[in-house]
């Protein structure tokens, strides 16, 4: 997460650097010197190899005067941007967010119990994350009995098909982990996980019968609830849905958790 908005920063300065240069290719010859005479601002046009405190400009010629003035900041621009792209490209460069982890990590196991890490691991991240109790959310009475590979009940089919991949890649997670969205309530994602990019939560949402009207109005109420919370689509909150004639396709599956978990 760090490294990446340092990439971002990189990016931002590329386009900075590239619009003053696009600006500087049409800019006038010489520079802008101003002078104030009785509280009036007159504005000089020096040239190289001209008079060095410049020709006048009259007032009438406002666009030179702009250009000039224009010019003058996307120079100081440009130079900004070269300096903290060079200083960018370097840290970038050799930047490992994992790096204060991985000085732990080197360290001999039987050393690692006499070390207090200056930040706990990711494993105990996940370890801490996981053995944080909840309540669940209860079934009702007579509903299917469907139980995933780790031996946790579900709702759906499909739940199962995400929980036993999950499970089989490795990727903790919480069923039905209560949320509360303001304005909305509390809700029950049908999976949590803590994302190891941005050490937050990541929820998933599988909308299973989206054919149906009402059950469709509901989730995308849910939806909106979600994004009215700040959690939005495509970075922390993942949705897949489902209709009669459209399954849940476990391809995708695969990817959005190679995409978010992985």
């Amino acid at each position: 997460m760090r490294k990446k908005m340092l990439t971002e920063e990189q990016e931002r300065m590329e386009r900075i650097l590239k619009k003053a240069n696009n600006r500087l290719q049409d800019a006038p010859l010489g520079t802008l010197r101003l002078s104030s005479c009785r509280k009036n601002v007159q504005y000089y046009h020096c040239l190289p190899g001209k008079e060095k405190n410049g020709t006048y400009i009259p007032k009438e010629q406002d666009r030179l005067i702009r250009s000039l003035a224009q010019k003058s900041y996307d120079e100081k621009i440009k130079r900004l941007a070269e300096k903290r792209l060079a200083q960018l490209k370097k840290l970038t460069k050799d930047y490992d967010e994992e790096e204060v982890e991985q000085v732990y990590l080197r360290e001999h196991a039987e050393r690692q119990k006499l070390i207090d890490p200056v930040e706990p691991t990711w494993e105990q991240q996940v370890e801490q994350w996981i053995s944080m109790e909840y309540p669940g959310k209860e079934f009702q009475e007579g509903t299917a009995v469907i139980l995933t590979q780790k031996g946790e009940r579900v709702r759906s089919k499909s739940e199962k098909i995400l929980a036993d991949y999950f499970y089989q890649c490795g990727i903790p997670y919480k069923y039905e982990k209560p949320l509360y969205l303001k304005g909305f309530g509390i809700v029950h994602p049908d999976f949590t996980f803590l994302s190891r990019k941005t050490k937050k939560e990541i929820y998933w949402e599988h909308d299973g019968r989206m054919d149906e009207p009402g059950y469709a109005r509901n989730a995308i109420r849910k939806i909106q609830a979600y994004e009215e919370n700040d959690i939005y689509p495509g970075e922390s909150l993942i949705l897949t849905f489902e209709t009669e004639r459209s399954v849940l396709d476990i391809r995708m599956v695969k990817r959005l958790a190679e995409r978010y978990l992985l």
